[in-house]
Order: C-alpha cells, then sequence, then structure tokens
C-alpha cells in the first residue's frame, strides 16, 4: 500500500541548499514523533511532486537522510524511517509538538565514504543546470538521445580522463550512467556468460556483490592483504576454477581498507587476466581524493590494448550521493552490449544534468572544487586520526591513508559488533568489518567514513566511540 501523503514544513527561504531544508523537514518529524520507526516514506517522484521540486532535490535528501542514519532503504519495497534510531533520538508519539521549532542535533555517523553535501558547489551547479534545461527545451520532443550519454559529456570527461588520470580514450567508448553502481551492473551483464563468476575482494564492496548479483552472476571472494587484492591468491583461484570469467578490483583506494595497490602488484595483476583470459573490472574508487604525493595511474592507463577492461568511475563522489552520474570506458564490443542492456531498462540518462556536469568540467568549476574539497577533507582526516590516537591509543590500529574519505580501524581486543551496539546506544552510528566480509571471518575493524562530518562532529563522534569502548 502507497504511503500518504507527507506534508511538510520548510522554510520559505532556506538558508542552504534546499535538499537540506528537505531533509531537516524530515529530521524534525520523527524527533517529534509523527514519523515513527518503520514508517515508510513516498517515493522520490511523488513527495517531489507534492512539494513542487525537482526530483533530484528530493533524491538527494534521502541520501542525506540515508548517510546519517535516519532513513534506511529496502529494494523493491522503498524508503523507510529506521528502525535502529538511538534511545532517546525520536520522541514517542504521544509528545506534544512544540510551539516554537526545536534546534536538532541528528545522530552522528561514521559513512561509508560519503563526501559533505554541503560543500557542492550549488551556485555554479545550478546556473549550469539552468542553461542546460532552458537548451534542452528546443530540443525534439521524439529525440530520446544516444542510450551512451550526451556527447557534450562523453566529450568532456574524455579530456578530464586525459589529463586528471592519464587515461586517453575516445569518447566514443565511454559510456554515462546513474551512478557506478549501474555502470558496475552493466559491466557484469556484458562481460559474463551463464554460468561465469566474478572474483572480487574480500573484504570488500557489498554494492558491487549486490549489483554483480542482479545481474545474474554470483561472486568468488579473493583475500585482501596489506598490499590490496592478492595476486598469488588470485592465480590460484583463477587455476582451479575455470567459471571465473572477470576479476572486479579498487586498486586505487580498496574498499573498505583504504590500501593503494603498489606498481609491481598492479603489473601483476594485468599479466595474470591477459595469461587468463579475464575481464578486467577497475572501480577506480575515490581517485579524486589523494592527499599525499600524485594519485596512482589506474589499471587503464596501462594495459595491454588486448586485455577486455572495464573502468568504472563515478561523478557522485565529487558532488553529492544524491548526484546520480558514473561512467564506464570499455573495448568494443564490450561498450556495445553494456549500451544495449542500459537502453532496454533506461532508454537514457537526465541529458540536462549532463549537460551541466560537462560545463563544469570544461569551465574548470569541477577542478577548482575538487582541490577546495581536497583541502577540507585532508584537514578532517587529520583531525580524526590525532582524536583517535588520543582518546583509543593502543586499543585500536590504523593506518592514516593517503587518500579517499574514509579510516579502516582495526580493534586489538574489543569484539567490533558489540561496539557498535554501545555506540549506536549513544548516538553513533558505525560500520563493522561484517558488513564487508563475504564467506571469510568479519574482520575486527571499522570503516570510519569521516568526510560528511565537520571537525566539532569528528571530535565529538571520537568521544562517543571512545566512551562505549569495552572488552
Amino acid at each position: 500500500m502507497a504511503p500518504d501523503p507527507l506534508a511538510l514544513d520548510i522554510e520559505k527561504e532556506p538558508r542552504g541548499p534546499l535538499f537540506l531544508a528537505i531533509a531537516e523537514a524530515i529530521t524534525r518529524d520523527i524527533i517529534r514523533g509523527r514519523l515513527t520507526p518503520g514508517a515508510r516514506l513516498p517515493g522520490t517522484r511523488a513527495l517531489a511532486r507534492e512539494l513542487g521540486v525537482h526530483r533530484n532535490t528530493v533524491d538527494a535528501a534521502y541520501q542525506e537522510l540515508l548517510n546519517q542514519g535516519w532513513l534506511q532503504a529496502m529494494p523493491a519495497r522503498g524508503t523507510f524511517v529506521a528502525q535502529d534510531l538511538p534511545q532517546g533520538m525520536v520522541a514517542p508519539i504521544t509528545v506534544a509538538v512544540p510551539a516554537e521549532p526545536v534546534a536538532i542535533r541528528p545522530p552522528l555517523a561514521f559513512t561509508d565514504g560519503a563526501p559533505d553535501p554541503k560543500l557542492v558547489p550549488d551556485k555554479a551547479l545550478a546556473r549550469a543546470f539552468r542553461r542546460a534545461v532552458l537548451s534542452s527545451i528546443f530540443q525534439s520532443a521524439a529525440d530520446y538521445g544516444d542510450a551512451r550519454g550526451t556527447p557534450v559529456l562523453r566529450q568532456a570527461l574524455a579530456s578530464y580522463l586525459a589529463s586528471d588520470r592519464g587515461v586517453v580514450t575516445d569518447p566514443a567508448r565511454l559510456l554515462i550512467t546513474r551512478g557506478s553502481q549501474m555502470a558496475l551492473f552493466l559491466a557484469a551483464k556484458a562481460a559474463l556468460k551463464p554460468g561465469q563468476l566474478i572474483a572480487v575482494e574480500e573484504p570488500g564492496y557489498p554494492l558491487a556483490w549486490a549489483a554483480f548479483r542482479a545481474a545474474g552472476t554470483d561472486v568468488l571472494g579473493i583475500p585482501v592483504d596489506a598490499g590490496g587484492l592478492s595476486v598469488t591468491a588470485l592465480e590460484h583461484a583463477l587455476a582451479s576454477n575455470h567459471r571465473i570469467g572477470a576479476v572486479y578490483v579498487t586498486p586505487h583506494h580498496q574498499y573498505p581498507t583504504t590500501v593503494t595497490m603498489g606498481a609491481a602488484r598492479r603489473l601483476q595483476l594485468l599479466e595474470i587476466a591477459e595469461r587468463h583470459g579475464v575481464t578486467l573490472i577497475e572501480d577506480d574508487y575515490d581517485h579524486e581524493y589523494r592527499f599525499e604525493g600524485r594519485p596512482v595511474l589506474p589499471l587503464a592507463a596501462r594495459a595491454p590494448a588486448n586485455l577486455p577492461l572495464i573502468y568504472v568511475g563515478s561523478l557522485s563522489k565529487l558532488l553529492s550521493p544524491g548526484i546520480r552520474l558514473g561512467y564506464a570506458l570499455a573495448p568494443e564490443p564490450l561498450l556495445s552490449r553494456m549500451a544495449a542492456v542500459r537502453a532496454a531498462i533506461d532508454r537514457q540518462g537526465d541529458a540536462p544534468l549532463e549537460a551541466a556536469l560537462a560545463e563544469l568540467i570544461r569551465d574548470g568549476d569541477l577542478g577548482r572544487h575538487a582541490r577546495k574539497a581536497r583541502r577540507i577533507y585532508r584537514d578532517r582526516r587529520d583531525v580524526l586520526a590525532s582524536a583517535l590516537s588520543e582518546r583509543l591509543g593502543e586499543r585500536i590500529v590504523f593506518d592514516i591513508p593517503a587518500g579517499g574519505l574514509a579510516l579502516w580501524l582495526r580493534s586489538v581486543e574489543a569484539p567490533t559488533e558489540r561496539w557498535a551496539a554501545r555506540a549506536g546506544e549513544a548516538g553513533l552510528a558505525l560500520l563493522p568489518g561484517a558488513r564487508f566480509a563475504l564467506n571469510g571471518p568479519a574482520p575486527r575493524a571499522f570503516r570510519l567514513g569521516y568526510a560528511a562530518l565537520d571537525q566539532t562532529q569528528i571530535v565529538r563522534a571520537v568521544q562517543i566511540l571512545s566512551g562505549s569502548w569495552s572488552v
């Protein structure tokens, strides 16, 4: 049954982005008990129509609340108020609504590595989007466009990848998608035959596993060590299991451990993939955020010409999770098969948004935003590392990552599941290592995505983390 309409009390002239005002209004309704744990929210299209705003704005608000832990998404069912909100965060339904708005302190959350949506270059994006929308009005209503994406964004991305990643490519080999999740799904559909498997990193990225399974294939875990994916273990798996048709890797900042794969192991991986005739699916996770030294070139920049390699990336990490825009680079005929599947499930992307982002790339706004964001996130990383060392000392182990938006924290003694439960009761949401295990034992670790928290929130979050520690 569809949820009832959701009338929200939103400021007429919000001080920040509209999506944050919508998120704050939903949070207020949860706190005062109007929206109870488990309550289903309207779909983004329905709420956007009700509020008279663009659907992307509502999607961004939902994504912000998902990242903070107020909401939870259930595949094929919808978006719901989280069932496990910390005690004391949600007022009972019988509590009277105060006459004046109350100050809101949302629960703190270390995310999986989501960026801070408050840093979005909203003015530049709004100008570019407005021009793109006006331009699209004059296009033929019968013109659905290219399933591979708008030519203007593919051209801009090709230039961006060449200058920023060392990946030289023809725009015709690029496919624009609604986020990297869609790109991973399409890659699996195009690269694998029925009955084949994808070898994946373990611990690894559960959303990638979900995309591969949705594409009709299963996944096989390959251990990750201090250097990233173990090529020795991969070689053994390929020799003993001939159903493996592809290998999925996050070599720049391994998810979730943040390890960067070194040059020697990268060359070994390329050689193994070429020798065994498997497709490499490279997810260039968090490439934009390298704080020390130069970013390591992707595998796609050095791969042999005859090696089938699908390179996947996203612009969402540079902007906001609510802006769903990813891309894939692949050789023919892989790209043609990906485009054909995309056309069957989603005829085309968001042409105005794609045109707007192309303008941000061409005009240098995206590059300027990336440089600014890197400075802010590096400072937040350093504050987190300092606070962890000061408060938890020898009870934890972690390496300061050279880049990325998260830190992999290992517990020396305390079981992380119990630790996470106690922290949740105190108002801090955590992602323990069990979330990233496929078949092997759960790592006694947390992935602390810090980018969406300011420095004050980071210090407070570490205080809660420290106060929740117990063996």
